[in-house]
């Protein structure tokens, strides 16, 4: 990525953030998932950058099996349905009418995956009823499984307390525990209070 410092680049490739959890993204997926892109004073860093990042992240997260195959096209499209799913949680923030390719972009990513569990045999289970969940298939049933959470997050209790984090350059999303709540963590708010206190201390000495 354009910018992005060595350190970035590596904590990208690896798949891992460097940031806790906003506050709401434990309880929604989708949440985590929209800030699996964010931006640091150290640079900006895409968690879902190659096909092994973008596994790792699902795996992670409970959305992939440790023997997930993606390739370049399946992190590609996870990326795109984040750029939407961001979208979607702008205009919901902002009071703004949702982008017609953003719902759009969601409502085929709810869409694409069978709800019907399969009927299944084998030794040690017998019958059985089982999801389809090929590991070649990951990325679609794991963005199916995001978009479900995000139509939850969006439409549920949770939607009217949606923000950004007010600490720049950062650009996560989070769900107010308190009205006073303007940071995704503590990271980004003592660096707020840190680039104050420099800015009064400056004006003092003027």
């Amino acid at each position: 990525m354009r910018g992005m410092t060595e350190t970035a680049a590596a904590v990208t490739a690896d798949g891992v953030d460097p940031l806790p959890p906003a506050p709401g993204a434990a309880q929604h997926v989708a949440l985590a998932f929209a800030n699996s892109r964010l931006t640091l004073p150290a640079g900006a860093l895409d968690l879902l950058a190659t096909p092994a990042a973008a596994t790792r992240w699902l795996v992670d997260h409970g959305l992939a099996q440790e023997d997930a195959v993606l390739y370049e096209y399946c992190s590609g499209r996870l990326r795109e349905l984040r750029s939407q799913l961001r979208a979607l949680l702008s205009s919901r923030i902002d009071g703004e009418p949702a982008q017609p390719e953003a719902l759009e972009a969601v409502n085929a990513a709810l869409t694409t995956v069978p709800a019907a569990a399969l009927l299944y045999w084998d030794e040690a289970r017998g019958l059985h009823r089982a999801l389809a969940h090929p590991s070649d298939r990951a990325a679609i049933h794991a963005m199916a499984a995001i978009a479900a959470d995000a139509a939850e997050l969006l439409t549920g209790e949770d939607a009217d307390r949606l923000a950004r984090c007010e600490a720049a350059p950062c650009t996560r999303y989070l769900v107010r525990t308190h009205a006073a709540r303007h940071w995704c963590s503590t990271r980004c708010g003592d660096r707020v209070r840190a680039a104050r206190a420099y800015a009064r201390r400056t004006q003092a000495k003027a």
